[in-house]
């Protein structure tokens, strides 16, 4: 395959790919991998059997943070 024949959308997703991909490398998720402690498991089963859900937007103004 030769850049040169690719369309400009192609052409977008490979570069989109490549930053998406460099991105995970260097930002990745130092704990991937790694046991949960027992108290952060039952906190997480908690919080995923409840139904109450907090937006982004409900965080972001607790926190001070403006979009």
């Amino acid at each position: 395959m030769n850049l040169s024949d690719l369309s400009l959308k192609e052409f977008k997703e490979l570069v989109n790919g490549i930053v998406d991909d460099r991105l995970c490398e260097l930002l990745g998720d130092p704990d991937l991998g790694l046991p949960l402690d027992e108290t952060v498991r039952a906190r997480l089963k908690q919080s995923l059997a409840s139904s109450e859900r907090v937006t982004g937007d409900e965080i972001a103004e607790k926190l001070g943070l403006h979009w």
